[in-house]
């Protein structure tokens, strides 16, 4: 996520997004958009943690309508390159809020995702790290002030992060009060002591998606 080369190359390759921000359909706006970041080696789109949480919440919110975007970047284990899921993260978000007033939105990613939604919410950018100029980051008040809800699962520890020469992953204190931030006993990338790997990727049947689809359903 740093340094001017990759700057060079994310400028290069964002240039049509942020020259002209992703549409939000503003003729057919759902009431919740879902923003979820996929985890590492899972394939583009939600990931099968992320369908997990949205089906979930769509159960939960009955006729409520519910749009889903899956943030665009590689969730590969070239760690660096999440910061394209944090620069599309956020100008998606911010396009959203724009073009769809009335529509709530909601942030969430699971492993590597997680760590991405939380760069999208920090309230200023990393000591030595950069993003293409035009990114909305960080996210204006009023565009923070929409989020109705974050749901993270399986984050990465400080240690974690650490070890792979990354900073710690920050939560905005604008997202603070209104983000559930799950890690399953014994996983070894959220928590500082966990040595069971398989916990890493069980959050789709643990039931911990229900428990973050219906903590952020009483915030809708």
């Amino acid at each position: 996520m740093k340094c001017a080369s990759l700057v060079v190359a994310l400028t290069a390759a964002t240039a049509g997004l942020l020259g002209t921000p992703p549409a939000a359909h503003a003729a057919t706006c759902p009431d919740i958009e879902v923003v979820f970041a996929r985890g590492t080696t899972e394939p583009p789109g939600i990931g099968r943690t992320g369908q997990a949480f949205v089906d979930a919440l769509r159960r939960d919110l009955g006729t409520k309508t519910v749009g889903v975007y899956a943030v665009n970047y590689p969730a590969s284990t070239d760690f660096p390159t999440g910061v394209q899921g944090v620069v599309d993260g956020s100008t998606h978000v911010a396009a959203t809020a724009a073009s769809c007033p009335n529509t709530k939105l909601v942030l969430g990613g699971y492993s590597q995702g997680a760590a991405v939604v939380g760069f999208v919410t920090a309230d200023a950018i990393p000591a030595g790290y950069a993003v293409p100029p035009g990114t909305p980051l960080p996210l204006p008040v009023a565009v923070a002030d929409r989020v109705a809800a974050v749901a993270l699962f399986g984050k990465p520890s400080p240690k974690f992060m650490a070890a792979i020469d990354e900073p710690a992953v920050p939560l905005g204190p604008a997202y603070a009060n209104k983000t559930i931030d799950l890690c399953a006993g014994g996983d070894p990338i959220c928590s500082q002591e966990g040595g069971n790997s398989a916990a890493h990727s069980m959050y789709a049947g643990n039931g911990m998606v229900q428990q973050a689809a219906d903590y952020v359903a009483r915030r809708l």
